[in-house]
């Protein structure tokens, strides 16, 4: 475990594992290195690489988040990774981690190869776009002291069911997640140009000149398997790989060869 400092001075906390080529994990909205699939995915490929999970910004050990937002300040946080883990390294995003991921890579962090699990895009009109009022409420709900009811405005905009909301409240991950429910309104300010209904300009990723891999849950519905399709074509050196029975809450088992093969062509 340890820390580096990003180019705002802001220390991004971060624990690795494992030997072999450097591969950083990036975590989707809400999850961090105590909460969230990262942790057990790093274990699972640290016979093959060296595995780096951190902390997003304003989340868990890691500083920051108090700011107004910046997709550069993220950025910048996967750079600073990238220096500790010797200058160059694999990303691999999952959710709006992997929207991060494109970003850092568009944006020209030194990454060798970038992976994305499900972006959440919707591209089309197999779902409906995102209420441009929700990202407001959601802040206005975490300025007035309410975090528990900014979650479950995020959990049923992406579909959770609320028989799953109301008894995840009184179990012990909901103090986890009102933990980091203040961080709710920089994933969508990363993801809500892409959630409009509308595919993104064909030359939007145009700056990712890397060799870059998109998987999609075959189990996931339409709208989500239709925008990575579109992201992997979008991505100068995309391809896409639909993982059979796999859904939004992808298992590590499913994904880690998938990986392991990509990363070690």
């Amino acid at each position: 475990m340890g820390q580096v400092v990003s180019r705002d001075g802001t220390a991004i906390a971060f624990t690795r594992i494992g030997s072999g080529p450097a591969l950083i994990i990036v975590d989707g909205a809400m999850c961090y290195r105590a909460f969230g699939p990262a942790t057990a995915l790093a274990e699972a490929l640290s016979d093959r690489f060296t595995v780096y999970t951190y902390d997003r910004r304003g989340r868990g050990e890691s500083g920051g988040g108090t700011a107004p937002y910046d997709v550069e300040r993220e950025v910048e946080d996967i750079a600073a990774l990238i220096e500790e883990a010797g200058g160059s390294a694999h990303l691999f995003g999952m959710s709006s981690g992997g929207t991060l991921v494109a970003e850092a890579a568009h944006r020209g962090v030194d990454a060798e190869r970038i992976a994305i699990y499900e972006s959440p895009m919707i591209v089309d009109g197999t779902h409906p776009p995102m209420d441009p009022d929700l990202p407001a409420r959601v802040r206005r709900a975490i300025g007035e002291g309410r975090r528990g009811d900014a979650i479950k405005l995020f959990m049923r905009y992406v579909g959770t069911p609320g028989i799953f909301i109301a008894a995840l409240q009184v179990m012990p991950p909901w103090r986890k997640l009102k933990g980091v429910a203040h961080t709710l309104p920089n994933d969508f300010a990363l993801t809500g140009e892409f959630q409009r209904g509308t595919p993104p300009p064909a030359d939007r990723w145009r700056g990712a000149d890397v060799p870059a891999l998109v998987i999609a849950g075959g189990k996931s519905p339409e709208y989500m398997r239709n925008a990575q399709r579109h992201l992997a074509s979008a991505l100068p050196h995309g391809e896409l790989t639909v993982l059979p029975g796999q859904t939004h809450m992808v298992k590590p088992k499913a994904t880690v060869p998938v990986l392991v093969d990509f990363f070690t062509r």
